[in-house]
């Protein structure tokens, strides 16, 4: 079974969505939100004080 590529990490809200979700492939994070789901949905890269992308550390199960 093939690995998904994109892992939601974090959930808040019912109508008003907020999402945190991670790239297996590079660790960068995205912030998803949602403005009750028939409205609209938008996705950013979240990011540090300094302006850098936030990327969780990935351990590689290949070996």
């Amino acid at each position: 079974m093939a690995k998904n590529r994109f892992v939601e990490t974090y959930s808040q809200g019912v109508i008003n969505v907020i999402k945190v979700i991670v790239d297996t492939e590079t660790g960068v994070n995205y912030l998803m939100g949602s403005h009750d789901k028939r409205i609209g949905t938008g996705m950013t890269v979240l990011v540090d004080q300094n302006g850098k992308p936030i990327v969780t550390p990935i351990t590689s199960s290949k070996g």
